[in-house]
């Protein structure tokens, strides 16, 4: 049976949840480290709104590192406002149903942004 998702602090902040939280939740999934192990890719992530910040997520040989600005060619870009994250997070609003929304935008390496649940929990 899989372990329920991880589940961030309600009043995390963006640079806290990219650069701490989800370094540390991946590096202690055994199984996330596994599935991960073949990708070297750099994602930033733009949320945007009245509180804008970027944040890039690298991954390499199943480690994750986020650091807060903008890589100067990430493989993925993914754009989604203040709102939206913090309702993806809370989990009451999936990855999916936001791209349909319109909600979350994704740009680049498409098979990547279908990791993505295995970067952010």
């Amino acid at each position: 049976m899989a372990k329920p998702r991880a589940r961030p602090p309600e009043d995390i902040s963006p640079e806290e949840f990219f650069t701490r939280w989800v370094p540390e939740s991946v590096g202690a999934d055994v199984q996330r480290r596994g599935r991960l192990r073949d990708t070297r890719a750099s994602i930033v992530f733009e949320i945007t709104g009245p509180e804008r910040s970027v944040f890039t997520v690298q991954i390499a040989a199943g480690e994750v590192r986020g650091v807060a600005g903008c890589a100067s060619e990430p493989d993925l870009r993914v754009e989604v406002d203040h709102e939206t994250w913090r309702a993806l997070n809370r989990g009451d609003l999936s990855a999916p149903e936001a791209l349909l929304r319109r909600r979350l935008r994704i740009h680049g390496n498409f098979v990547l942004a279908l990791k993505l649940q295995l970067i952010l929990g």
